[in-house]
């Protein structure tokens, strides 16, 4: 620790804000109503406290809009440290002896214009700023952070295997600063420090169960971004200079070209790390910036989960699986893009799949390998669609069809008459509820006639975040909450508060709160919440007459459909999820 490090000034701060005010700010922020203000205003005077004092002692605002306040009063930045890509370059010019003293933690370096990304849980200390702008040589650009999340960002950042990883080879890359051009790209690229930084960030990507990796390019810096639990993370940034050598070798682990920067290549490869293999689907795409990156992690020999497991029971559960035991038929899962219809499909595929029944499936494109099935990759460029793929199914004698999507008449047509001659076929369709599909099919040109002697049963599905089961915490439902639950679960909501009562427990919902084990989120893991809607007698009939889809639902709530919100509501009670979870994914 270097002795000329300077005390920190705790009185600096009561110097701020003078010719603003913090209790203003909330008011203008909508933080606070003017009573509340009015409130605050009066104690000022009894107690002469400072206004954070007592909006702290009043518990009037939280505290992360209390310090976005208190950084309009200050003129400078507010940073939310969870949601902020780290640099690794910046944490090697603050020691984490000096960080911890200080409270403040480096997360930005601007290389173009030597400037050092400062949060500070006491922005005003400008004698620390003085000190470490001599000890770097570089300029400081200060920001104020909530004190807790610099705290834990300390403990976290400094320790974590991804950052010291990539800034040790980005140590190693500036040892060998260069200009790469031309043919020398490919020399520079198996280099030791770039291979560390790929590996590094697949390594992060599989430990932290990532289904996705972007490495998206911007202006000044290169962004990796990782899909943790269906939400994006921003975990890293690179320096741009090292992009080009990163996106390079990627490519060629890909089997890609690495000259092409045009137009967009797809590839694939494998990674194996800690005992764990993974395929990995590659996609890159050119932007004003650069070539983006997107990787998606397959994990090898994963077997189909149980749906069970995936979030069905009860009736759901029940309706689909007699939809699936019979010899013929369409069942369709819906939802849009990333809610887990092929893994509910997989799951259904995995149980059908014996040496009794010839299976076949056509997918874009092939996730996970299924034991005894013929799986097929869709092939545009060469004709095989998801059509001309049907077609020619029919003539391979199969029992069970898959189709990873209908996506036109042609291939909604081929889908009807399969299950009309004797196969059970199953597919997906992008629409928000199970009521959705036969409209949608209708508008895609199906006859009402024939689709109704082929559809038995159409699920409706979306994932959200299961809450930690290591730090959660029991919290009372909120009134305005209640009365939302009690309006949307209707007569299940006698039934679950039923339960509660037999087993003594008072009516409780979890609150996420953040650890180690689930990287602060508060979340880990996920599950389904679905709709199941059998096309019943009375749903024949209101497709064949072209009905709504909301007649349609409408319909099927009456025979005894739980809606996907009823659903996620139901999980909420029963401690598996949250109540912003379900409101994230199933409030359309």
């Amino acid at each position: 620790m270097d002795k000329s490090a300077p005390k920190i000034n705790s009185n600096r701060d009561k110097r701020a804000g003078k010719g603003a005010s913090l209790v203003d700010v909330l008011v203008e922020d909508g933080v606070l109503t003017q009573e509340q203000a009015e409130k605050v205003r009066l104690e000022l005077i009894k107690t002469g406290e400072e206004e954070k004092a007592v909006l702290r002692r009043l518990r009037l605002v939280d505290e992360s809009s209390l310090n976005q306040a208190w950084a309009k009063v200050l003129k400078v930045p507010f940073v939310d440290l969870d949601k902020e890509g780290f640099s690794p370059q910046a944490l090697t010019f603050v020691p984490r002896s000096v960080a911890e003293r200080y409270t403040l933690l480096p997360y930005s370096f601007e290389a173009r214009d030597k400037t050092l990304g400062l949060a500070m849980a006491n922005p005003l200390d400008l004698e620390t700023v003085e000190f470490l702008e001599k000890k770097t040589g570089l300029k400081i650009k200060v920001a104020l952070a909530l004190e807790k999340q610099i705290k834990d960002g300390i403990k976290v950042r400094y320790e974590q295997e991804l950052t010291s990883q990539v800034t040790e080879a980005l140590k190693d890359t500036e040892k060998k600063t260069q200009v790469v051009v031309g043919k020398d790209i490919g020399r520079s690229i198996k280099e030791a420090p770039i291979a560390k930084i790929v590996m590094t960030i697949l390594e992060f990507a599989m430990k932290s169960r990532a289904s996705d990796v972007h490495i998206e390019p911007q202006e000044r810096s290169t962004r990796v971004r990782y899909r943790i639990d269906g939400i994006m993370v921003e975990k890293l940034l690179l320096p741009k200079n090292v992009h080009d050598a990163v996106v390079s070798r990627i490519k060629i682990l890909s089997d890609m070209k690495i000259d092409e920067k045009r137009v967009p290549q797809d590839g694939r490869f494998s990674f194996s790390a800690d005992g764990e293999s993974v395929d990995l689907r590659v996609s890159t795409a050119p932007s004003i910036h650069g070539e983006k990156v997107v990787m998606r992690l397959l994990k090898k020999g994963q077997e189909a989960v149980e749906l069970v497991d995936l979030g069905l029971r009860g009736r759901a559960l029940r309706n689909l699986r007699e939809a699936v035991d019979r010899p013929h038929g369409i069942v369709l899962v819906c939802g849009p893009t990333g809610s887990g219809k092929t893994t509910t499909l997989y799951s259904l595929l995995s149980k059908l799949s014996t040496t009794r029944v010839n299976v076949i499936t056509v997918e874009d494109p092939v996730e996970y390998e299924i034991l005894g099935v013929t799986q097929v990759q869709v092939n545009v460029q060469a004709g095989l669609t998801f059509a001309s793929a049907l077609r020619s199914f029919l003539r391979q004698d199969p029992d069970i069809i898959m189709v990873g999507e209908i996506r036109d008449q042609e291939t909604a047509d081929l889908a009807i008459n399969a299950s009309l001659t004797g196969h059970l076929v199953f597919s997906t369709l992008h629409t928000n509820d199970a009521a959705g599909a036969p409209p949608r099919l209708i508008d895609m040109g199906a006859e009402p006639f024939l689709l109704v002697s082929s559809l038995t049963c159409v699920a409706a599905q979306r994932v959200l975040r299961k809450v930690c089961s290591h730090c959660s915490q029991e919290i009372e439902i909120a009134p305005e909450i209640l009365t939302d639950m009690k309006e949307v679960l209707g007569p299940i909501y006698g039934m679950v508060s039923q339960k509660w009562e037999k087993e003594g427990k008072q009516m409780k919902i979890k609150k996420p709160v953040g650890c180690e084990k689930c990287g602060e989120t508060g979340y880990m893991g996920r599950v389904g919440i679905f709709e199941v809607m059998p096309v019943s007698e009375k749903i024949s009939q209101a497709i064949v007459s072209k009905s709504a889809a909301s007649e349609l639902q409408k319909l099927a709530i009456e025979e005894g459909m739980m809606t996907m919100k009823q659903d996620g509501y139901v999980k909420v009670l029963e401690g598996v999820t949250t109540i912003e979870e379900v409101l994230r994914v199933a409030q359309y």
